[in-house]
């Protein structure tokens, strides 16, 4: 068979074409897995604590929020146990892909590393994402405790050696209960507790004496007078709770501490992922309905020049410096 001199061309172009049209798909599956169509599925947003706690609301919230930007529903894993290593651990071995990642606090990335001995690096194994809103920290007491404020309290507690029980639920409050003991000479027994709820019960109903915890959790409490509280741990006073003063107002700087909440992603993971999860989240905290339910919930959001990953990485190191020695000073083991 034969064809005419201009068919035969064009038959010989449309062959020498193919090749070209091989390499140019296979760039675009290469480009697609490579992060640049990315998300193309639904995103795992671990949360190292069980559900119902504070994280586990504002890991809701924002991973809701994220959704319109990214256009890909973020799914929430609960893994708690260990202070929050175990889940951290798990985004540490999970693929850098932007496809896993981590919603932790300052315990989870970085008191941890002087707490426990980790089978990961929390300031070198995880991409920084964003920080994005503090949740101050309180110390309250039931309402039958005699003191009617900080310095009145340490008065009690020097008085009355070993007699009060303080409860905590999370590593930083025994951080600070170890720091208040060392610095200002009391004395009292600290009652571990897994979840803030169980706390609380207990402190309205005066099983335990006082407690330090988060605004966040105690809030609802404080505003009904249901028990009493002597300070608040920012180093300014919260806009949530303005009439409550700072342990430093109060003489007590040592127990300074600004609980912050971020997101993290596996070591490895590309630039562009990173970035389009930052936008995500500024866009979130952009919304005022959003920043408005935060407020409603206890926090206080990052201001807008503060939400990138360097801003991030730095408070990680920042935090490290001051508290690893702290927490090997004080002598604080797991229990």
């Amino acid at each position: 068979m034969k064809f005419p001199r201009r068919d035969f061309l064009h038959l010989a172009a449309g062959a020498a074409a193919l090749p070209a049209l091989a390499r140019i798909t296979s760039a675009q599956a290469w480009a697609q897995a490579s992060g640049q169509a990315y998300p193309a599925r639904p995103i795992t947003m671990v949360v190292p604590f069980p559900a119902g706690g504070s994280t586990d609301v504002l890991a809701r919230l924002i991973a809701e929020r994220m959704r319109e930007p990214l256009g890909q529903p973020i799914v929430i894993e609960n893994i708690g146990g260990a202070d929050g290593s175990v889940g951290v651990g798990r985004t540490a071995r999970a693929r850098p892909d932007g496809y896993t990642i981590c919603l932790g606090v300052d315990a989870t990335f970085v008191l941890n590393g002087g707490f426990h001995s980790l089978p990961y690096d929390v300031l070198n194994d995880f991409e920084p994402i964003s920080a994005f809103a503090t949740g101050p920290i309180v110390l309250v007491a039931k309402k039958a405790m005699p003191a009617e404020n900080l310095n009145e309290l340490i008065a009690w507690l020097k008085a009355h050696p070993n007699q009060a029980s303080a409860g905590m639920n999370a590593l930083i409050f025994r951080l600070l209960a170890a720091r208040l003991q060392r610095e200002t000479g009391t004395q009292f027994t600290v009652v571990p507790y897994r979840a803030a709820g169980a706390l609380v019960t207990d402190l309205i109903a005066g099983q335990i004496d006082f407690a330090f915890g988060t605004l966040t959790t105690h809030l609802p409490q404080i505003r009904a007078g249901r028990y009493k509280v002597y300070g608040v741990g920012g180093e300014t006073r919260s806009a949530l709770a303005p009439d409550i003063p700072t342990f430093a107002e109060m003489g007590h700087p040592a127990i300074t501490f600004s609980n912050w909440y971020a997101l993290f992603a596996p070591k490895g993971t590309s630039n562009d992922i990173i970035s389009k999860l930052n936008a995500a989240v500024v866009d979130a905290l952009a919304d005022p309905a959003t920043r408005s339910r935060l407020a409603e919930l206890g926090f206080e959001t990052f201001p807008r020049e503060r939400q990138t990953p360097e801003t991030l990485a730095a408070l990680q190191r920042a935090y490290a410096e001051k508290w690893w020695p702290v927490i090997k000073e004080l002598g604080l083991k797991p229990e």
